[in-house]
């Protein structure tokens, strides 16, 4: 590592997300919070009151040039990633970008080009990876516990009240199940079958504005298959099952899980339990400042070549359903 003992960390935006990212960066060993920045300085000062900030900003142009900030988190809509992303990567600012870090794949595949050409860390939030749970849960895997995997099960789905305007339901701010809990499910099929998939068939429903409120996926893989679903309709059961020919791992909530479990046939044979200090995103925020400092421009257990494999399954989800509806 660097002599730099701390990353400088700057949040781009004042909505929930942010708020969970600054509530728990004081749990990582090699980050501190200095900056945040809002479109209006009003909503800057409200947000930094509940938070030791030294720098509250009007505007994101101030936040790319600021001498005190060496990484900034994206925490906007999504239509905003790219270009925020963009700018602070070729203002010299490393990056970790919420989830999805862009709306397609050919905007994921310029800003690693931008990274490697700044020389600037980048990396997308998919902060399930760096779970304790999610880890232990691969090291079952990994170490044959359950055999080789035969399905990946896994849905993530709560009910979203429509409010006119509101960005999840908002065809323009790239809304829709998919974007915003889908990539998830996706996401941890990736993380576990480590192929991308050879067919995929999609049922969905529509909202009245257009976008996907309900998604089922089922998608084969060379030696498995999964089944995939998202939903801002009904809660669902939030759960991940990596099923495999031996046994099969339960994570319960698998965004966020701070547990799992371990079966054969129907016998729980190991459980995890994890003791966090925050809500979870102190672990990716510690891997990416760890990261920076060591001097590298991507982590290995969440480098862009996965956030662009993701992009390019998303991107042929939209237009599976979208060719349905002709």
């Amino acid at each position: 590592m660097s002599a730099q003992e701390k990353i400088r960390w700057g949040v781009l935006g004042a909505g929930r997300i942010a708020h969970t990212f600054c509530q728990d960066i004081i749990h990582s060993k090699h980050a501190e919070l200095k900056a945040v920045a809002a479109r209006s300085i009003h909503s800057a000062r409200a947000f930094a009151s509940s938070y030791n900030l030294a720098h509250v900003i009007e505007g994101y142009q101030a936040l790319y040039a600021h001498s005190e900030v060496d990484a900034i988190y994206i925490a906007t809509p999504h239509t905003f990633h790219f270009e925020q992303a963009k700018a602070a990567l070729c203002a010299g600012k490393h990056v970790l970008c919420e989830k999805p870090i862009t709306v397609t794949p050919e905007q994921c595949q310029q800003l690693m080009n931008i990274s490697a050409q700044t020389g600037c860390f980048l990396m997308e939030g998919m902060w399930t990876y760096f779970l304790p749970t999610i880890i232990q849960a691969k090291k079952w895997l990994d170490s044959g516990r359950i055999g080789e995997i035969v399905h990946v099960k896994a849905d993530f789905g709560h009910p979203v009240t429509y409010i006119e305007g509101d960005r999840m339901y908002n065809p323009q701010l790239a809304g829709g199940c998919l974007l915003d809990m889908g990539i998830y499910t996706l996401a941890i099929a990736q993380h576990f079958i480590g192929q991308q998939p050879i067919h995929s068939q999609t049922c969905h429903q529509r909202a009245k504005t257009g976008v996907e409120d309900d998604l089922t996926i089922l998608a084969q893989y060379p030696h498995a298959t999964a089944t995939l679903a998202c939903s801002f309709r009904a809660k669902m059961q939030n759960s991940a099952y990596i099923i495999g020919e031996k046994g099969y791992i339960d994570i319960a909530n698998f965004w966020r899980a701070d547990s799992c479990a371990l079966y054969q046939a129907d016998r729980k044979i190991e459980q995890f339990r994890e003791q966090r200090k925050g809500s979870g995103f102190e672990f990716q925020i510690e891997a990416a400042s760890q990261s920076i400092l060591a001097g590298e421009l991507e982590t290995k257990l969440m480098p862009l070549s996965t956030s662009l494999i993701l992009q390019q399954q998303m991107q042929d989800i939209l237009a599976a359903i979208a060719q349905a509806d002709k």
